[in-house]
């Protein structure tokens, strides 16, 4: 089935390789690529109300989340599996001779990380204006 398909999509030499259960329809969607897909997250709410041997158990499953909304228990958890799960970064702008701005952050991908993407995401034509950045934090090569 899959030979036919990558046939169908003139690939007749190619490596694939599934990490996961994906029918043919998501091979498809794919190969067209029409679709992302994205981790999920299963978020389960009141763990006031059980018991601590069951909040043991759903700690031992992947991808989930125990919070309670009510009490407001375990919420930062809930973010930074988020952030993670999507594998987004936050970038901070600050203007030369100005304190930086931490309450609006540039939001990317952590794939697409590249000064050229920053610029592309602020505006379509500020790439082209661009001379100069300096880049500094925790997961940079080099410090300014």
């Amino acid at each position: 089935m899959i030979i036919q398909i990558m046939k169908e999509y003139w690939l007749g030499s190619a490596e694939i390789n599934f990490w996961c259960d994906a029918t043919v329809d998501e091979l498809i969607d794919v190969l067209e690529g029409n679709w992302i897909y994205i981790p999920c997250l299963y978020v389960l709410n009141k763990i006031d109300a059980i018991s601590v041997e069951e909040l043991d158990l759903l700690d031992q499953v992947p991808h989930y989340v125990c919070i309670s909304a009510k009490d407001w228990w375990n919420i930062d958890e809930l973010i930074e599996r988020i952030w993670k799960e999507l594998d987004l970064i936050r970038i901070y702008t600050k203007p030369k001779g100005k304190v930086p701005d931490y309450t609006e952050p540039v939001i990317l991908p952590w794939r697409k990380n590249t000064i050229l993407d920053f610029c592309n995401k602020i505006h379509k034509t500020m790439a082209a204006q661009f001379k100069e950045a300096i880049v500094w934090g925790a997961s940079v090569k080099h410090n300014p």
